[in-house]
């Protein structure tokens, strides 16, 4: 394979994933609000279901998907679905994959400190982000 077509078929492979994640990103922004107006947004129901839903669909497209799976893929339509459309979807189901990865290979002190960090860092990040907008604000 020559550069150009190496640099091609690496550039097609970023078109792809950018549509999966806007395919994504818009099944995203339409279940959840489908939700939020079904039961309120007190609680952040909308954004639970796509977690929980993206984290389903993207732990059975791996199964259905691995090389012992009932589905033979290419690698690019690998990434096209679970990157772009489930990435764009929800980052939260490439986390539960890893987690779940990490636990079925008997890594359960990574798993359970993936899981403890993700949770606790991205808390104190929101946090961190909301603090930092009401100093600047003030100023």
């Amino acid at each position: 394979m020559s550069r150009d077509n190496g640099w091609s078929f690496f550039m097609l492979n970023y078109v792809w994933i950018s549509l999966g994640g806007a395919i994504g990103t818009a099944a995203r922004f339409w279940l959840s609000g489908v939700v939020a107006q079904r039961y309120g947004q007190t609680f952040p129901y909308g954004t639970l279901a796509v977690n929980v839903t993206g984290s389903l669909i993207i732990g059975m497209f791996a199964a259905l998907t691995e090389p012992d799976g009932r589905w033979l893929v290419s690698p690019s339509f690998r990434q096209f679905f679970m990157i772009g459309i489930c990435g764009g979807y929800t980052t939260f189901s490439s986390f539960s994959l890893q987690t779940l990865t990490l636990a079925q290979d008997g890594e359960w002190f990574r798993a359970g400190a993936n899981s403890i960090a993700s949770f606790a860092l991205c808390l104190l990040a929101v946090w961190l982000g909301h603090v930092s907008v009401a100093l600047i604000s003030k100023v």
